[in-house]
């Protein structure tokens, strides 16, 4: 048995039979070609780009009805560089200037925009794109060379697939009735393949490293998306204890579904208001499904995802309503404004200069507020969507009380702007900070005066603090939510905001972590947003304690020094009160 970590981009556990996808693609050797073959090879080439480029338009209407508008776009965006004039005119360049072969003229150029991408740093967003090179390049030499990988779609399942990565329209076109997992060497938490894979609702680890040459077709494999782990021929405890895993999480799953209706409440009848985290308005379909009480997250970033221009106001406008129609009448959705920039996108029209730190630099509500129109086309679309039903915006990565006040003082002009225009919108929109930088943590008094509620952002805020980069596995150690300065910090946004009677939430990985349930009640939270498929989860902690039993267990919690006794007492809490879940 081998056990290989990585990194988690979706949630859950699969068990089955290896697929390993070739790691090589095509080859492609120099091959030159004599002048008079040149008119032939450009028309050679001219073909396999449209036909590229239609196949690409194919597959895009496919997945936009399959996953949604946004995801559909990354495949759009393929077409549209297949399409546009940048490699036609370079590839063509080299077939008449060095009297190549069309595939070989065209890998070069491939290779050379792949090398520029790569050659901005691993720190930079742009830099993992180049799997969509080879996905635009894989399109174009199966039209020259009359040769295909195998479709994902069409492999027969039960199967985890390893590949040592995977492009976007591969991903997209995995079926998971099939596919019930899949592995990769490369990749990070914000490639288009990460985002695939949560849209798709199935375990997936990336970033492994070099694993492929120690499997063979057929291997038996364990994928738990939970911790990133890959675990090659398990032995037969391990299996059989995975095995369970699976089990028991079917039968909860059918009892979890029977509580869609029913209130998040404790026994003793203190009500908690369970929202739902988004990345995509598809999504919100997830959401009353499972039985959100609203969106506590709603993350616009993916609006850019595959575009060469900035999103319009009326396409913000769209996403926002699309989830607005979705939830149930009444229901809220608090949109975040964009929060771009270190591991987000960007795009190249906004010239960001290179940082050396992106993380402590120009990102978030930083690079907004040096971007006004970007920022304001947003405000004005969350203003009209505001006439339409609950809307509520919330600013990210806040780390002074001015940064939050000049937010506030342009949100104000596009309403008023609005309002000279005579279009409708909430003139009294709620307004709430996300709490995600220490500093912001420290002045909660001050900005819960400025502020309708707090969304703590529990990821950032456990990074800043201790930090700690939880991508590096050098200090993965020392990424750990449950860090008594993390929990003091906590504590201290919910007294500011209970002393102001505002409201305050938490939409981090924290708040759907079932360790943490008993933590985040007893210290005072009483709304928890959260990714969709963890709610029903969550929800049957709640209802099987009582107060006292939170409140107890979060005093002792945070009398203790360091995280891992903090971690080991909520683990044994939690199984004591509610065993099947920990179990």
């Amino acid at each position: 048995m081998k056990i290989k970590r990585g990194i988690p981009v979706s949630t859950g556990v699969a068990i089955g039979q290896a697929v390993v996808l070739d790691t090589v693609g095509y080859r492609v050797s120099i091959h030159h070609v004599e002048a008079s073959q040149v008119e032939v090879e450009v028309r050679r080439l001219q073909a396999a780009l449209a036909a590229a480029a239609l196949e690409a338009r194919e597959t895009q209407q496919t997945i936009s009805a399959k996953l949604g508008q946004q995801i559909g776009d990354i495949l759009g965006a393929h077409a549209q560089l297949l399409e546009g004039p940048v490699l036609a005119r370079e590839t063509e360049s080299l077939i008449r200037g060095q009297l190549l072969a069309a595939e070989s003229a065209f890998n070069r150029i491939i290779s050379r925009f792949a090398s520029a991408l790569a050659g901005l740093g691993p720190n930079n967003p742009f830099a993992s794109r180049s799997t969509d090179l080879m996905d635009i390049e894989k399109r174009v030499l199966a039209q020259l060379q009359g040769q295909r990988r195998e479709q994902l779609r069409q492999l027969p399942g039960p199967l985890i697939v390893l590949a040592h990565d995977l492009t976007p329209s591969e991903t997209a076109g995995l079926d998971p009735t099939h596919v019930h997992a899949f592995v990769t060497e490369a990749g990070g938490k914000t490639s288009h393949t990460a985002i695939m894979a949560g849209a798709l609702e199935i375990p997936a680890v990336v970033g492994l490293g070099p694993f492929l040459d120690e499997v063979t077709e057929g291997t038996r494999v364990i994928v738990d998306g939970h911790d990133g782990v890959l675990i090659l021929d398990p032995d037969d405890e391990t299996l059989e204890r995975y095995e369970l895993v699976q089990n028991v999480f079917q039968v909860l799953e059918r009892r979890w579904s029977e509580l869609r209706t029913l209130p998040a409440e404790t026994r003793d009848g203190e009500r908690v208001q369970l929202m739902g985290n988004i990345e995509f308005p598809s999504e919100a379909a997830h959401c009353v499904e499972r039985g959100a009480e609203g969106v506590g997250l709603y993350r616009t970033e993916f609006l850019y995802v595959g575009k060469k221009i900035d999103p319009s106001e009326d396409d913000h406008l769209e996403a926002y309503q699309m989830v607005l129609r979705a939830l149930t009448p009444g229901q809220p959705v608090v949109i975040r404004t964009l929060d771009l920039g270190a591991d987000k996108f960007t795009l190249p029209s906004w010239n960001i200069e290179p940082e050396r730190n992106p993380f402590l630099g120009v990102r978030s509500i930083r690079l907004c507020l040096r971007n006004l129109d970007l920022f304001k086309t947003q405000l004005r679309a969350i203003l009209r969507a505001s006439a339409f039903g609950d809307v509520r915006v919330m600013f990210p990565m806040i780390s002074t009380l001015m940064e939050l006040r000049q937010c506030k003082l342009i949100l104000n002009e596009v309403r008023e702007d609005l309002q000279e225009e005579g279009i409708d919108c909430n003139s009294r929109l709620p307004i709430g900070t996300m709490i995600e930088v220490p500093s912001a943590a420290v002045i909660a008094d001050q900005l819960a005066r400025e502020v309708d509620f707090f969304s703590i952002g529990t990821n950032d805020l456990v990074q800043y603090t201790l930090a700690a980069d939880r991508t590096n596995e050098h200090v993965a150690g020392l990424y750990n939510p449950a860090d008594p300065a993390v929990l003091r910090l906590i504590q201290n946004v919910i007294a500011a905001a209970r002393q102001h009677d505002i409201q305050v939430n938490i939409c981090g990985a924290m708040s759907g972590d079932p360790i943490f349930t008993l933590l985040l009640l007893g210290m005072g939270l009483r709304q928890l947003s959260l990714t969709p498929v963890n709610i029903p989860e969550i929800k049957t902690i709640i209802r099987a304690v009582t107060l006292a039993d939170a409140v107890r267990v979060a005093e002792e919690a945070m009398r203790l020094d360091n995280a891992r006794d903090v971690m080991n007492f909520l683990r044994d809490q939690t199984r004591r009160l509610v065993p099947a879940v920990v179990d």
